[in-house]
């Protein structure tokens, strides 16, 4: 298996740390560590996540990371990571 980040999911990163850096660096830095590092275990483990139904026929799926929900499509041997964002957010 593969792991890609998609660019909206880059961006979320982005945006997460922009937010979070504003009021402390450092744990900005840390969640952005953790949140990047997440995904490797889906390597080994890729159905792991809850799968979004209302996604079908697509294999789209979930998992938590913390405060955080990261969504992952899985696409023959590659894993798409989609979209990531803190659970009190408006979604």
């Amino acid at each position: 298996m593969e792991l890609t980040w998609t660019t909206k999911a880059l961006s979320d990163l982005v945006r997460l740390y922009e937010f979070f850096s504003l009021i402390n660096k450092q744990a900005a830095t840390s969640t952005v560590q953790s949140l990047t590092s997440a995904p490797e275990k889906l390597l080994a483990q890729p159905r792991i996540g809850e799968r979004l139904e209302e996604f079908d026929p697509r294999e789209v799926r979930r998992i938590l990371v913390g405060h955080y929900e990261m969504r992952y499509e899985i696409q023959n041997t590659t894993i798409y990571i989609l979209r990531l964002w803190h659970t009190r957010e408006e979604r």
